[in-house]
C-alpha cells in the first residue's frame, strides 16, 4: 500500500514559482490579460487539486492549509489568488460534503482531479440576497435538469473555467427554491463579454456571464435550498468556503502591503532628521499598527478554517464567524494599504508601482459578498435576537413565579 505524504503548501508553491507568478503580475495588470501562465504553473504542480480528498486523486487540504496558501499567492498576484479562488470554494464545498459522508458531490471532486477548471458564479444585478435568492430563472426539463437564463457578473476565470458552479430561481412549486447545478462550457448556452476593464484586480478577468437557456443534466444538478435567508447544507458549504478564503486573500495582499511599507521605511531617508524613516517614530507606530491589524485578521480568518475543519458546533454563531472573516480580512487590507502609501510616500502614486497596483486590487474586496454593511446587519441581529430570546425566557419566568405566588 502506497503511504499517503502529508501535504506541504511549498510542494504547490515552491519559492521559485511565486517569484515567477509576483514577476508577470504587473505585466498581467498592464495588458488587462488573464494570466494563463500562472493557471499552467500551478495546475502543473497539483494547486488547483488542493481540496480533493487523497482517495479521490487530490492533495488532502484542510480549508486552513489552503487558505494559508492563498495567503502566500496574494502575496505575489492578488488577482491570480482571487480568480483561483472560485475554483477552490468550489471544491470546498464538495469536500464539505465529502467530510460529512454525503457522496452526492463526489463527481465534481473527481472532475476537478481529472484537470477541470470550476467557476462560480455568484453576483447578479440587482440581487442584494445573494445566494438567498436569484434574478436568474432555473425552468426545470422533463429529464429532471435545469435550463438556466439570465446574467451573471463578477464570473472571475471567465476565459478558463470548464465548469461553472451557478443557481437560479424555480417558481415551478408552491415554495420558491433556487436551484445549484454546474453547467459544463462545452454545452453551450453561455456567453462571456470582453467587458472587465477595471481600477483593480484585472487579472481575474471576471467578466459578466450571460446565461442563454444553459442546460445542466439532473446529474450536474448540486442540489436545492428555499429562497430567502436560509442554513441548508448547500448555502452553508458556500459561506464556509467562501467568505475565509476571500478572507485569506486579502489577509495576503495586507501582508505584502507591510512588506513593501517596511522596505520603504528603511530605503527613504529623512533630511530633516538625517536619519532613516524606520528610525522616525511617526512612521514605526504606523507600521506597528499595520502589523497589529494584519496579525488579528490572519489569526480570526485561520480560526474560522480551523473550525470549519473540526466541524464545530456554534449553532447561530457560524453566520457571523464566517461573514467576519471576509469583513476583517478585506477592511484590515483596506486600512493596511492607505497607511503604507503613506509610508512608501509619492512615488506610491504612479500606476506603475507595486503598491499603487495593490491598493488598486485592494479595493475590490468593498463589492465582494458579504459586504460590510450586510456584515453589520447581520451581526445586530444575532446579538439582538439572542437578547431577545433571553428577556422572552426571563418574563416568562417571572410570570410563572408570580402565578405560584
Amino acid at each position: 500500500m502506497t503511504e499517503v505524504q502529508p501535504f506541504r503548501i511549498q510542494d504547490l508553491l515552491p519559492a521559485s514559482l511565486l517569484h515567477e507568478i509576483y514577476e508577470r503580475a504587473a505585466g498581467v495588470d498592464r495588458e488587462n490579460v488573464f494570466p494563463d501562465e500562472d493557471l499552467r504553473a500551478l495546475k502543473n504542480t497539483g494547486y488547483l487539486r488542493m481540496l480533493v480528498p487523497t482517495e479521490l486523486g487530490g492533495g488532502g487540504a484542510t480549508l486552513l492549509q489552503a487558505a494559508q496558501a492563498q495567503m502566500k499567492l496574494a502575496k505575489a498576484s492578488p488577482s491570480t489568488a482571487l480568480a483561483i479562488n472560485m475554483h477552490l470554494i468550489t471544491t470546498g464545498i464538495a469536500r464539505n460534503f465529502y467530510q460529512h459522508g454525503d457522496h452526492s458531490l463526489d463527481w465534481l471532486l473527481r472532475d476537478a482531479a481529472a484537470g477541470e477548471v470550476f467557476g462560480l458564479a455568484i453576483s447578479e444585478p440587482g440581487n442584494d440576497a445573494v445566494t438567498f435568492d436569484s434574478t436568474v430563472t432555473a425552468a426545470a426539463q422533463p429529464d429532471g435538469g435545469y435550463c438556466f437564463t439570465g446574467t451573471k457578473f463578477f464570473t472571475s476565470l471567465a476565459p478558463v473555467w470548464t465548469r461553472l458552479w451557478v443557481f437560479g430561481r424555480d417558481d415551478q412549486h408552491d415554495d420558491p427554491r433556487v436551484v445549484h447545478a454546474v453547467l459544463r462550457r462545452e454545452d453551450g448556452g453561455t456567453r462571456s463579454h470582453d467587458d472587465w476593464d477595471t481600477l483593480g484586480m484585472r487579472g481575474t478577468q471576471s467578466h459578466t456571464t450571460s446565461l442563454e437557456g444553459a442546460y445542466a443534466a439532473l446529474e450536474r444538478v448540486v442540489g436545492y435550498a428555499p429562497a430567502g435567508p436560509n442554513a441548508s447544507p448547500i448555502v452553508f458549504g458556500i459561506f464556509a468556503n467562501f467568505l475565509p478564503l476571500i478572507g485569506a486573500c486579502y489577509v495576503g495582499m495586507g501582508d505584502r502591503a507591510v512588506e513593501l511599507a517596511a522596505e520603504a521605511a528603511h530605503r527613504r531617508h529623512s533630511r530633516v532628521n538625517d536619519a532613516p524613516y524606520a528610525d522616525d517614530p511617526g512612521i514605526r507606530e504606523l507600521i506597528a499598527q499595520m502589523g497589529t491589524r494584519q496579525l488579528s485578521a490572519r489569526l480570526q480568518v485561520e480560526s474560522v478554517c480551523r473550525s470549519v475543519d473540526e466541524q464545530d458546533d456554534l449553532g447561530a454563531e457560524w453566520f457571523p464567524r464566517l461573514t467576519l472573516a471576509k469583513y476583517v480580512g478585506t477592511r484590515a487590507a483596506r486600512e493596511t494599504a492607505t497607511d503604507a502609501l503613506e509610508v512608501v510616500g509619492g512615488s506610491a502614486y504612479r500606476s506603475g508601482h507595486e503598491m499603487g497596483r495593490l491598493y488598486r486590487d485592494i479595493t475590490a474586496g468593498i463589492f465582494q459578498p458579504s459586504q460590510d454593511r450586510g456584515v453589520r446587519a447581520g451581526i445586530a441581529n444575532w446579538i439582538l435576537d439572542a437578547a431577545a430570546e433571553r428577556l422572552t425566557v426571563e418574563d416568562s419566568d417571572s410570570q410563572g413565579g408570580a402565578a405560584q405566588a
